[in-house]
C-alpha cells in the first residue's frame, strides 16, 4: 500500500466505526444478508437451508424461515418490506411473508442452483442467476416466467436491477459481466481476469460495480461500458460488494476475512475491518448509511457502524 493509500484510512466518515455485535445462531456459513428497507431488520440466508431475521438495533432474533432443501444462498427484502426472496441450490426461489414466516410463492425452472435474487424498485419483478448459466426474470405476484436470458457460458453469481428498472447486470464464473435490457435485450460484456462474484448499480445508475476472484473491484460507465476505475487492495477473491446510500462509497467483502470501504471517486480504501475467522461471503448497507452487514464462512453475522 501507497504512502498515498494509508493517509486515506483516515477519512473522518469511517473513522469510529468499529464492531457493533455479532449475531449468532446459524449452524453453518452465512451466505447473503440485507437491510430492510427501513433499516430495522437484517436477514440472513445460510448453507444450513434457512433463513434468520434479526432485529438491527438489539441483535436480537426474531424469527426463522424454514422451508428450502438445500443451502440457501441469496436472500432480499421487497421494497415495502413485507416480503423476502431467496435463491437455493434446490434450483427454487421462494417468497416469504415477512410477518408470518410463511412461504408465499415458490418459483421453479432453473436446471440448477440459484445463485443470487434481487427484486426491482418497484417490486413486481424478481430477477434470478443460476448455475444453469442463465438469468430468469419473474412476475412477482404470480409466479410466472417472463424471460429467460442466455449468454453467459459458466453459472451466474449475481445479478442486480438499475434504479429506474431498465436494465439488469450480472456477473459469472465465465469472467464477464454482462448488461440487460429489461426489454429482453443483450446490451454488452465486460471482462475481469476471473469469475465476476457480485456487481451493483450505484444509486443513481450512472455506474456499476464489479467484484471478482482476480483480487479487484472495477467501476465501470454504465451508458459507455468504459472502465472508469480499479480498485486494489484485497488480498484474496472479492466476494460482495454494495454501495452506500450515498453512492460515494462501496462495501467489500473477501475471501482474506475483511472487509473494506472504498472511496468511489478516487478508488482508494478508506477503512478495513479485522474480525472475521473466515472468508466474508456477502456485505451491505444499511438504508440510512449508518451500518454495514457481513455475513461469512465462520458462521457469524457482524453489524459495523457507530454507536
Amino acid at each position: 500500500m501507497t504512502e498515498e493509500m494509508k493517509k486515506s484510512t483516515d477519512d473522518p466518515m469511517y473513522s469510529k466505526w468499529h464492531l457493533i455485535r455479532p449475531f449468532f445462531g446459524h449452524e453453518d456459513d452465512i451466505n447473503s444478508v440485507a437491510f430492510s428497507p427501513d433499516g430495522r431488520y437484517i436477514v440472513s440466508g445460510s448453507r444450513d437451508k434457512i433463513l434468520k431475521l434479526w432485529d438491527t438495533e438489539s441483535g436480537q432474533f426474531v424469527r426463522l424461515f424454514e422451508g428450502h432443501d438445500d443451502c440457501v444462498n441469496s436472500v432480499a427484502f421487497s421494497p415495502d418490506g413485507r416480503h423476502i426472496v431467496s435463491g437455493s441450490d434446490d434450483k427454487t426461489l421462494k417468497i416469504w411473508e415477512m410477518e408470518s414466516e410463511l412461504p408465499v410463492r415458490i418459483f421453479k425452472g432453473h436446471k440448477n442452483v440459484v445463485r443470487s435474487v434481487a427484486f426491482n424498485p418497484d417490486g413486481r419483478h424478481i430477477v434470478s442467476g443460476s448455475g444453469d448459466h442463465t438469468l430468469k426474470l419473474w412476475n412477482t405476484a404470480t409466479g410466472q416466467l417472463i424471460h429467460t436470458f442466455e449468454e453467459h457460458e459458466a453459472g451466474v453469481l449475481s445479478v442486480a436491477f438499475s434504479p429506474d428498472s431498465e436494465y439488469i447486470v450480472s456477473g459469472s464464473h465465465d469472467k464477464t459481466l454482462k448488461l440487460w435490457d429489461t426489454r429482453r435485450k443483450f446490451v454488452r460484456t465486460e471482462e475481469h481476469k476471473s469469475a465476476v462474484t457480485s456487481v451493483a448499480f450505484s444509486p443513481d445508475g450512472k455506474y456499476i460495480v464489479s467484484s471478482s476472484g482476480d483480487h479487484t473491484l472495477k467501476l465501470w460507465d454504465t451508458e459507455s461500458g468504459q472502465l472508469v476505475c480499479t480498485f486494489e487492495g484485497h488480498d484474496d477473491c472479492v466476494n460482495s460488494i454494495a454501495f452506500s446510500p450515498d453512492g460515494r462509497h462501496i462495501v467489500s467483502g473477501s475471501d482474506d476475512k475483511t472487509l473494506k470501504i472504498w472511496e468511489m471517486e478516487s478508488g482508494l480504501p478508506v477503512r478495513n475491518f479485522e474480525g472475521h475467522k473466515s472468508l466474508v461471503l456477502s456485505v451491505a448497507f444499511s438504508p440510512n448509511g449508518r451500518y454495514i452487514a457481513s455475513g461469512s464462512l465462520d458462521g457469524s453475522l457482524k453489524l459495523w457502524g457507530e454507536e
